[in-house]
């Protein structure tokens, strides 16, 4: 009798000891599981940034290219009016005067050349700038999905395009709980660079608007007031200088896809942040001309 009490007893400790094994091979099962998606999610964001900053480096090959062609034409014109110079004041053909006129334009040669280094000079470190922010914007914003939040550069200009379903509800400028954390993310980077400059778009369908929806009466006025909701929480929740935000409704007028299509809609409803260039820096550089 005793020895079917020992049987039991020892049958219920391994019972209960494999239990416990597979309770935590499945946890570590699970916690495997969660770490592969979100290195794939991590290598999926890397592979943009690569891409974005591939196409960075094409276009600046390309102004390179016609930078450097410039020194060309700027250097055979330089050596050209150096002999020209020198042949015509040794044969005493032009006046003093007339030599002097043709060294003061080889000297604003001398500028224009100048002048180029330097517009090179600022169009690499705009383009430093760009992607560095776009780097930024991609790490705060983290694991979102491509269809609801993505951040770009496009001929010099970073863009942040953020779906509407993520921001507001149907026919609605209310900004979701969701939108703000999101919209606190971005703000974020952009408190750290406060010479930056911002313009938030608001972008519709062309469906109608039906109903009575408050004071919109279309989707002119749709886009502008959510627009301005974001704004509105970037100046007051998120601490934002209103100095350096603009807000603009683009109504259904500029659309990324064809409405033809849900899906074509549901792209085209979306609020960009366009980060705006810093022109002052170029007007400053084309005074010295």
């Amino acid at each position: 009798m005793k020895v079917s009490y020992l049987v039991i007893a020892a049958a219920t400790t391994v019972s209960m000891v494999s239990c416990v094994s597979s309770k935590k091979f499945k946890a570590e099962q699970s916690k495997v599981a969660e770490l592969t998606a979100k290195s794939g999610q991590l290598q999926n964001d890397l592979k943009g940034c690569e891409d974005a900053k591939a196409e960075e480096a094409r276009k600046r090959a390309g102004l390179e290219s016609e930078i450097a062609g410039l020194n060309k034409q700027l250097e055979f014109l330089k050596e050209n009016n150096t002999t020209a110079l020198k042949q015509l004041q040794d044969m005493s053909v032009i006046s003093s005067a007339q030599a002097e006129s043709i060294k003061k334009s080889m000297e604003n040669l001398g500028l224009k050349d100048a002048y180029i280094q330097d517009l090179q000079t600022q169009m690499a470190k705009k383009d430093s700038l760009n992607m560095a922010l776009v780097m930024n914007l991609k790490g705060a914003i983290g694991n979102m999905e491509d269809e609801d939040i993505n951040v770009k550069v496009d001929k010099g200009v970073v863009y942040v395009d953020i779906s509407d379903k993520l921001l507001f509800k149907s026919g609605s400028f209310a900004i979701t709980p969701r939108a703000e954390e999101v919209l606190g993310k971005v703000a974020t980077v952009l408190k750290n660079q406060p010479d930056i400059e911002f313009m938030v778009e608001g972008h519709t369908d062309n469906n109608a608007i039906r109903g009575n929806i408050g004071t919109i009466k279309d989707n002119w006025d749709l886009s502008v007031m959510r627009a301005t909701s974001v704004v509105r929480i970037l100046q007051k929740k998120y601490g934002l200088d209103p100095a350096k935000m603009a807000a603009a409704g683009r109504g259904e007028y500029k659309p990324l896809e064809d409405n033809a299509s849900a899906a074509g809609k549901a792209a085209n409803r979306r609020t960009r942040i366009v980060i705006l260039p810093q022109l002052d820096q170029f007007y400053k550089l084309l005074e010295r001309k």
